[in-house]
């Protein structure tokens, strides 16, 4: 069976490839937000997926069903989808890159995208990542952006990736491009993890305005800005409301008014990155003390 299915081939001016998959990678589902955001925005036009059944273990990955005008019953598989878009401003085309991160045959799936991406003359890509940190939700998210193409450091500004651990399939992905000879550029929001249940629009809106700037494109954020104002006004009066938590938020207000946000280094994100990983496999999500229970959760 064939893995990679195509509805049509694109026609593409100097694409950019940008992705981002829900898993241990899109923490506060952060990333895949600010990904659907930009297919919105964008009006990105599918043109092909992943088949579902090599990558998934389906008892873990469920697949959904839903009704189809209140009648016909349809199974709604994770599959990992292509998309199109003419970005504005931009004079190029983004190739827009959604899924989930799967659960076996990972060096395969990185091939396969690899090897689309080489096929369909992808000049950059960008993936877009989120993790839990010591951050204040009452702040702007802080994004790094990595890479290890000395050019596009120099260029963009991008720190040099030394990140050694345990890695997703982001992880995978880059070296599957890197062995290409694809330029690729890791963006991370952090999350604040003491409202880790919650989706972040307040780091969704710190990707797209870090990628927008990046490529150089302008994008409207005005939709994800009044989230993220509202998102902040919900955690801020949950957390009044848990004396501990209310100061230790207060702690890290302090310490990120006291940083420039330059100062946050790759490193630094790198060490917070490993701990994210390391406590989500011992299954404390991140966090020294979980959130009050009236924060707000996902729906």
């Amino acid at each position: 069976m064939e893995s990679l299915r195509f509805d049509r081939r694109p026609e593409l001016r100097k694409p950019a490839l940008i992705c981002s998959f829900r898993g241990w990678n899109d923490a506060a589902e952060s990333a895949s937000s600010a990904l659907r955001f930009l297919a919105t925005q964008w009006e990105a036009e599918d043109f092909g997926a992943i088949e579902p059944e090599e990558f998934f273990d389906f008892q873990v990955t469920r697949p959904h069903v839903s009704l189809i005008d209140g009648a016909t019953r349809r199974i709604q598989w994770p599959e990992t989808t292509f998309s199109q878009a003419d970005v504005p401003g931009l004079g190029r085309d983004a190739v827009i890159l959604e899924g989930i991160e799967p659960n076996f045959h990972w060096r395969r799936f990185g091939e396969i995208i690899g090897d689309l991406a080489g096929d369909i003359g992808v000049e950059l890509v960008v993936t877009l990542g989120s993790l839990l940190a010591d951050v204040p939700h009452t702040r702007p998210a802080p994004v790094t952006g990595s890479a290890t193409d000395q050019k596009l450091i120099d260029e963009l500004g991008l720190e040099r990736s030394r990140y050694e651990g345990p890695t997703g399939i982001v992880g995978v992905l880059h070296d599957a491009f890197f062995r290409r000879g694809i330029s690729a550029v890791n963006l991370w929001a952090a999350v604040p993890h003491y409202v880790s249940l919650a989706p972040s629009p307040r780091a969704a809106l710190a990707l797209c305005e870090r990628l927008g700037s990046l490529l150089g494109a302008p994008i409207d954020t005005a939709e994800l800005e009044q989230a993220s104002e509202e998102y902040a006004e919900q955690v801020s009066q949950a957390v009044a409301s848990d004396a501990e938590t209310a100061a230790y938020v207060e702690e890290l207000e302090q310490r990120s008014d006291d940083l420039a946000a330059t100062d946050i280094s790759g490193e630094t994100i790198a060490a917070e990155l490993t701990r994210f990983l390391r406590d989500r496999e011992r299954g404390n999500g991140g966090g020294p003390k979980p959130p009050p229970d009236d924060l707000p959760r996902e729906q």
